[in-house]
């Protein structure tokens, strides 16, 4: 048992440099280094929209900070300080963790040296979160994340960062994965924020009769009825009406409305492409230009 406890004390040191306080207004929370050039991420419900953040390092400097760009959709924000040969942490992907594998939780809402909590992977997967985000492939963990977690790094048995800390509920912690978080942030850093893409439909997940799903014509076996178009909507001006099936965005299947936001989450803003629909008993194909989610 001692072994084991030194050899978890001993991870949390190695990862400590790495973990930073955010502080905005009345909101504090904690970061993670991303790039030794200043960048770091946190979660959005951290730092908000209102106060300039200012993030304090663990060699105790402390920066007003850039906010970069922040997609409240995924809970993620990325912050720029003006300071060199910081320590992120080595990448690792999620899809390689197992359920039942150790991991470490640390924070440092305080700015004083990082707590830890520990626990074990407990599945992956997509889940809207009661804060009003939308986590793809979210590693779920029963590590106990108290206040001041958000946003820092859950990391594995090696300190390699696995994902970020968003949320504790049901007995549950909450991580955006790495994937998601390399996608987001790389988006970020290009434009300043996640270009989602707006269709105007109300829709709901519907079962498709085995003939039809076996059908080289539609080849699922689940789509998304249109229970409303918006008018004046892309899909309203494409031609898409109430009791059409979505099956198909561009290339992407529409199973279940997070593959259909995912989809829309894609480079397809302002780009006509192919929505596939089931009207009646034949598959139809709309050209549609998503444009742009406003705010």
């Amino acid at each position: 048992m001692q072994s084991f406890s030194n050899a978890v004390a001993e991870l949390a040191d190695k990862v400590s440099d790495s973990v930073v306080r955010i502080s905005a207004g009345r909101r504090s929370g904690t970061g993670v280094v991303w790039s030794g050039d200043g960048l770091v991420v946190t979660a959005f419900h951290v730092v908000g929209r209102s106060e300039p953040p200012s993030i304090a390092l663990g060699d105790g400097r402390e920066f007003e900070a850039k906010v970069v760009g922040i997609d409240q959709y995924s809970d993620v924000a990325l912050l720029k300080v003006d300071a060199s040969g910081l320590s992120p942490l080595s990448l690792r992907s999620a899809d390689h963790v197992r359920v039942g594998e150790f991991v470490l939780a640390l924070a440092n809402a305080l700015g004083k040296k990082p707590s830890a909590t520990s626990g074990i992977v407990a599945g992956a997967r997509r889940m809207r979160g009661f804060w009003g985000a939308m986590i793809e492939d979210a590693v779920v963990t029963d590590a106990k994340l108290s206040q001041g977690y958000s946003g820092g790094p859950l990391v594995d048995a090696s300190g390699r960062l696995v994902g970020m800390n968003v949320a504790y509920f049901a007995g549950r912690g909450v991580a955006v994965s790495v994937e998601a978080l390399k996608e987001t942030v790389e988006k970020l850093s290009r434009d300043g924020r996640v270009k989602k893409g707006f269709l105007g439909v109300a829709v709901e997940p519907i079962e498709l009769p085995e003939e039809l799903a076996r059908s080289p014509d539609v080849g699922q076996g689940a789509g998304l009825l249109v229970r409303a178009v918006d008018p004046g909507s892309p899909a309203r001006v494409a031609g898409v009406a109430m009791g059409d099936i979505i099956l198909k965005l561009g290339e992407a299947q529409a199973t279940d409305e997070y593959e259909l936001h995912r989809a829309l989450a894609a480079d397809v803003v302002g780009k006509l492409v192919t929505l596939k629909v089931l009207r009646g008993e034949k598959a139809t194909e709309f050209g549609v230009t998503p444009r742009e989610v406003e705010g």
